[in-house]
């Protein structure tokens, strides 16, 4: 208990220490003085290269565009094929080591469990928000927002998720039914009221 209230104060400690260091003129405007000497305001434009990276389940923070399986298909030629397999099926290390993305249905209550977005992700705007933070590896954020609609249409339609003449937008994304989607319970644990 001790380590996570410590664990706790510390990640308050830095939040509001990058806070004043990356805001002086809101710190300022406070009464906080900056005094690091380092870090500078973040411009409009700074902000806006994060806009759309913080989809939530029902579809907030999903960006404008659209993209549909036959686009998708061709996006994940270019650039997931290497790491994530021809079919999907991942390619283990010595490879690159890019997991499985489908199959696995059913599986993770028993004594092999294979996760995958078909068998574990509970929200298709997860999908979303994971392939535009983290993907490709090489080169993560460099897709566009309609490359990963049509990524995520791609996989979700090999997965047969959603048909295969989907298109996949803002609207469209947060109402996809995924096979774990009532996989989840809460967290049961008393001390989570504490940080609501």
């Amino acid at each position: 208990m001790f380590m996570s209230n410590a664990r706790h104060a510390v990640a308050v400690a830095v939040t509001l220490g990058a806070w004043a260091v990356a805001s002086p003129a809101s710190a300022q405007s406070t009464g906080y003085q900056v005094k690091y000497g380092f870090g500078s305001a973040l411009s409009d434009a700074d902000i806006a290269k994060f806009k759309g990276l913080s989809a939530l389940p029902d579809g907030r923070g999903l960006p404008p565009g659209s993209g549909t399986y036959d686009q998708g298909k061709k996006v994940y030629a270019e650039t997931c094929l290497a790491c994530h397999g021809d079919k999907l099926q991942g390619v283990p290390p010595p490879g690159p080591g890019g997991d499985k993305l489908i199959g696995g249905r059913g599986s993770l209550a028993s004594e092999a469990p294979v996760k995958t977005v078909e068998s574990y992700w509970p929200y298709a705007s997860t999908l979303f928000d994971y392939i535009k933070r983290a993907m490709p590896f090489n080169a993560p954020g460099s897709l566009t927002d309609d490359q990963v609609y049509a990524v995520s249409a791609y996989i979700l339609g090999e997965a047969n998720i959603v048909p295969k003449t989907a298109t996949l937008d803002a609207s469209s994304l947060p109402k996809v039914d995924m096979p774990n989607a009532k996989g989840f319970v809460p967290d049961p644990r008393p001390e989570i009221e504490l940080y609501r």
